[in-house]
């Protein structure tokens, strides 16, 4: 089926945006087999989720349900990606058309379905429409997609809530014991961290709380690391990048600062020369940044942490020969 140009640039916007946050080094990205799609990708580490895309221009809202079964339909991805047209009647339309899915079988997948919006206007082959557009695409995607699928729902109340602990470094170990070692009782636990029982239950049941661990019970009990925890350790990891001096070229890494900007972790705006640690920290206790990267200093001293290195994809077997 022939496609516009708008349909096209959008499309393929979807992937550049995905693939340029790879760059994080917080997850990798694969272009995957479109089958029925106008895009797919597959992000990893070690996880992979898949997400499928459809992009509404051209055709008018008769085609919407036909692209919304195409997407409901397919199995064992994480998110479906529909971008559309901003017009009233096609907003309607999709109403309608996800209301229909409610009583059917459809139903439990509608929750994996993420649309954005386009304006109607734009058109492509003017550089600052393309720009504006791109633009906002990048950050809805962020926020609502790649935040939500590879951060494993990572939010900003998360990161201030891990970061006000009053015991620096010790949820990183936490989070990176269970992650390595498993998690098989209070006192063992305690023991292998070399800290009191008393402070590592309070520890470990604030991370329960936060959504960083889980359990089968309630009451907690043989814990596990969640997603959000994954995704707040390799933040951390890269954190200690920065702190090092190796986050990148000149120690910047445009794609890591700018997720770290969305759940509010302004680490650029503290110098690698601040002192962190010791009597004459100088670290602002109502700035969750300076707090996360007290945490992060603190770990790394104290050789606490097996931090988790940067994710790169390795490259397509046919770019190989």
């Amino acid at each position: 089926m022939a496609t516009s140009p708008e349909h096209d640039f959008l499309s393929h916007a979807a992937l550049r945006i995905m693939e340029s946050a790879s760059r994080s080094g917080l997850f990798g990205y694969t272009e995957g087999q479109r089958k029925l799609f106008d895009f797919s990708c597959d992000l990893k580490k070690d996880w992979s989720k898949v997400v499928v895309g459809q992009t509404l221009w051209q055709h008018g809202g008769d085609g919407i349900d036909k692209d919304l079964r195409t997407l409901l339909n397919e199995r064992d991805i994480a998110a479906a990606v529909y971008i559309a047209r901003h017009e009233s009647r096609l907003r309607s339309r999709f109403a309608e058309v996800t209301q229909s899915h409610l009583d059917t079988p459809l139903r439990d997948r509608l929750s994996r379905l993420r649309v954005f919006w386009v304006p109607a206007d734009f058109k492509t082959g003017d550089e600052k429409s393309e720009k504006s557009t791109y633009d906002s695409l990048r950050e809805e995607i962020t926020k609502d997609l790649l935040l939500h699928v590879a951060l494993g729902g990572l939010t900003p109340q998360d990161v201030q809530r891990f970061a006000a602990s009053r015991r620096p470094g010790l949820p990183l170990a936490i989070l990176s014991h269970v992650k390595k070692d498993g998690y098989r009782n209070h006192r063992h636990t305690a023991k292998a961290l070399d800290v009191s029982l008393d402070a590592l239950r309070y520890e470990t049941e604030r991370l329960f709380i936060i959504g960083f661990l889980e359990s089968e019970s309630l009451q907690g009990g043989i814990y596990h690391v969640t997603d959000s925890g994954n995704a707040m350790l390799d933040i951390c990891s890269r954190l200690r990048d920065y702190l090092n001096g190796n986050l990148g070229q000149n120690n910047r890494n445009a794609e890591f600062e700018h997720i770290c900007s969305l759940l509010g972790i302004a680490y650029p705006s503290i110098p690698i020369t601040t002192r962190l640690l010791g009597k004459d920290a100088e670290v602002d206790l109502q700035d969750p940044t300076a707090l996360l990267l007290q945490h992060v200093a603190q770990a790394d001293r104290d050789g606490s942490v097996h931090w988790p290195g940067p994710y790169f994809a390795l490259p397509a077997a046919s770019t190989l020969f």
